[in-house]
């Protein structure tokens, strides 16, 4: 296990997470998933808030979900997560749970302000009133910038979303930022780049649309004019940063309470080179993206700088894009042959 380290202070201990309570909602999600398999190996004690089940989920496919203790509800119920925090006595609470689609945001705002947004202060103020909390982590994104013409962000970049999916998630991100500084609550907040890797089912999202349309032979779809930039990151890559800004929570709360972390590749590119790297990767030659340019609603550029995490937290990203996607693309090879 990697060490955190806080500039040059003491080491966290190697049994940090050995039978530590931690809280994880959103545990069936792509990233909820990955991270929860990385504690169960460091022998955590997991809890994990579920909704609705999802049988393709990685958790629920690898095993992992019967090793942890599940919970039945959702975020938004208020003594549900009075309940779960005294219960299971936790101690780090690990805020994922979302709806992360842009275009279901789109379409039907208010489950997505709902969940989003409600349920990051339901969370937060059931974690407020816990005195066994040591450690909060909240997940904003990239998308709670909005648009700038300054790039890349850094975390000093104003928080000004204009559309649904972008204001639920800086709203998120304030309302974090609102529980540290108001109520002294160890939290610290993530904004991830894109995210991709297996267990990414929401086939719209261009790692996972591109590879199922890969795997079937047929031409990948790209709803932009393949202009638009990005910056992505492995999900393997988020669940480092998870685990290291938890640990540098634990030995320095006062530098990190309330602040915000980019997590990002720092290597932007557009929606047709993406589409082409999946292409290369899967060594599918005779294949051609489509360029359908019907995206609305949609950031021009976006990316960020991740130099305050490695300055700070020592994280960096350590797969490459051609890594991360070949990965990826074997898992969702195996997962669409199963199916």
């Amino acid at each position: 296990m990697h060490h955190g380290r806080c500039g040059n202070k003491l080491m966290i201990e190697s049994n940090f997470w050995r039978d530590r309570r931690v809280l994880i909602t959103g545990c069936t999600g792509m990233l909820g998933s990955w991270l929860t398999i990385k504690l169960l190996e460091m022998q955590a004690d997991v809890v994990g808030i579920i909704r609705d089940y999802v049988p393709h989920s990685e958790l629920i496919k690898s095993g992992g979900i019967d090793r942890i203790n599940v919970v039945r509800g959702t975020i938004t119920d208020s003594d549900l997560l009075m309940r779960v925090f005294s219960d299971y006595e936790i101690q780090t609470c690990i805020h994922l749970a979302a709806q992360t689609a842009v275009g279901i945001a789109n379409n039907a705002p208010v489950p997505t302000f709902e969940t989003n947004i409600r349920g990051t202060w339901i969370v937060l103020d059931a974690a407020r009133r816990w005195p066994g909390v040591e450690q909060v982590l909240v997940a904003s994104s990239d998308k709670a910038y909005g648009s700038h013409k300054e790039l890349p962000y850094s975390e000093s970049a104003e928080l000004k979303g204009n559309h649904p999916y972008d204001v639920s998630k800086s709203c998120t991100d304030m309302i974090a930022n609102t529980y540290a500084h108001t109520f002294g609550l160890p939290v610290a907040i993530t904004r991830c780049a894109n995210m991709y890797g297996g267990g990414d089912l929401n086939w719209n999202r261009i790692v996972p649309g591109t590879m199922r349309s890969v795997i079937n032979a047929e031409s990948p779809i790209i709803r932009s004019d393949g202009s638009p930039k990005r910056d992505y990151i492995y999900v393997k890559d988020v669940v480092s940063a998870c685990i290291m800004l938890i640990e540098n929570l634990a030995v320095d709360p006062n530098l990190h309470m309330g602040q915000a972390y980019n997590f990002g590749a720092d290597d932007p590119v557009s929606a047709i080179e993406m589409v082409n790297n999946i292409l290369k990767v899967s060594g599918n030659h005779n294949l051609e993206a489509v360029i359908q340019n019907t995206a609305v609603n949609e950031i021009q550029d976006q990316y960020l700088s991740s130099s305050l995490a490695e300055k700070q937290l020592g994280w960096k990203a350590k797969y490459s894009l051609v890594e991360g996607l070949s990965e990826t693309l074997s898992w969702y090879k195996t997962f669409l042959s199963q199916k």
